[in-house]
């Protein structure tokens, strides 16, 4: 939809991508087999369908935002705000909303697979901790020592990932719970040097880091969806 407005031809799924959506689509038909074997009269299996169908959504948006963020960061020329044109500045408006928007939904996905791992595998991590994250949930896999190749390969994602996304949880954590993320750094500048012009972050970095916070969500619910359908054949074929 993104790349429609962007003027942009509109993408084909390919690489990790497509194969992430695979593995989920894959999981909600064998769920709906499932559901037409046993009625599902809880709605049980139907719940994490729907949960699964908005993972993929989610996923979706997030792809198109860190796009868009790159986009509109080709415009920006200039290092300082106070040299740019009001067109220029518009666009660097349209970037700071597109990668903020990325970094929180990194962080929504993975909450969200959190309470899907949570229900699939039968966790109880709200016993631990009422309102859980994935990191939560991830280290419930340990604690209960279930599943411990899905847990080895999560793990080995989140430290492959893990610089990254830390300066993504600050940052997260300080455009939400504290002040717009960029006028932090703006802060930062300002007791460091007396001149009123304030350059602005790094731009190619922080792109860098949003790319390695969209590869962790791929590459982990790739992990998660491949292993759930091999483990539901398994169940099936003993």
């Amino acid at each position: 939809m993104l790349r429609i407005l962007l003027g942009e031809p509109p993408r084909q799924n390919e690489g990790l991508l497509a194969d992430t959506i695979d593995a989920m689509f894959r999981t909600i038909r064998l769920l709906q087999k499932e559901m037409e074997r046993r009625q599902d009269s809880l709605h049980d299996l139907r719940k994490l369908e729907i949960w699964i169908r908005g993972l993929i959504s989610s996923l979706d948006e997030l792809e198109q935002g860190k796009y868009a963020a790159n986009f509109f960061r080709r415009k920006v020329v200039h290092d300082y705000l106070e040299d740019m044109t009001a067109e220029e500045r518009s666009d660097y408006a349209r970037y700071l909303y597109f990668y903020k928007d990325g970094f929180i939904r990194v962080f929504s996905i993975l909450d969200k697979l959190g309470t899907v791992l949570n229900e699939l595998f039968e966790l109880n991590t709200s016993k631990v901790k009422m309102h859980f994250s994935f990191f939560t949930v991830l280290r419930q896999f340990r604690y209960l020592k279930v599943h411990p190749e899905l847990a080895d390969r999560l793990f080995s994602i989140k430290e492959k990932h893990k610089e990254a996304m830390g300066v993504l949880r600050r940052r997260r954590n300080t455009e939400i719970h504290y002040m717009n993320a960029e006028m932090q750094d703006d802060l930062w500048q300002r007791h460091q040097t007396l001149n009123d012009k304030v350059e602005l972050e790094d731009l190619d970095q922080y792109l860098r880091d949003l790319e390695h916070g969209y590869e962790m969500v791929c590459e982990t619910l790739f992990t998660v969806f491949v292993y759930t359908n091999e483990r539901w054949k398994k169940v099936k074929q003993s």
